[in-house]
């Protein structure tokens, strides 16, 4: 499995950590629900007017967001491209001081919440959002438990 983190953005100091906690997320997401076989997944931290401008141009709505997800779709290639993950570090920041959380973990959950997309997972209907809501707990829980040592 591959997992490229870029920080693709200067507006959010990155801290030590802050990259590792994203590229172990997105591992335990893949070793637990992901298809048992060579992938690859790129993150990219962006700022709020950097995300903006993907949310707007890809999905019509001119406003920032803290994760988009977008999965490439190719048919059985030797190596499986799930998609690119793109998560807003402003946002993401922002999001964690108002919940009480340290960054790494509100980092961690969107970049869970982000793979799981790219694995086929959606939020439309109470059901989707209820398995997706389970699958996210399930490897936050073994991140924490990680982290705890």
């Amino acid at each position: 499995m591959t997992v490229i983190v870029q920080n693709r953005q200067e507006k959010v100091k990155v801290e030590n950590g802050w990259l590792s906690a994203v590229r172990r997320a997105a591992e335990l997401t893949l070793d637990l629900l992901g298809p048992k076989r060579e992938v690859e997944v790129g993150i990219t931290l962006l700022d709020d007017d950097g995300i903006r401008e993907l949310n707007r141009r890809y999905r019509g709505k001119d406003a920032p967001t803290n994760v988009l997800a977008f999965p490439m779709g190719e048919e059985d290639p030797p190596v499986l491209l799930l998609g690119d993950v793109v998560i807003s570090l402003e946002t993401a920041r922002s999001e964690a001081e108002e919940e009480g959380k340290e960054i790494e973990e509100k980092l961690a959950h969107l970049t869970v919440h982000g793979v799981l997309h790219l694995l086929g997972y959606d939020h439309e209907t109470d059901a989707e959002e209820a398995l997706m809501r389970e699958k996210e707990e399930a490897v936050l829980a073994m991140w924490r438990r990680e982290r705890a040592g």
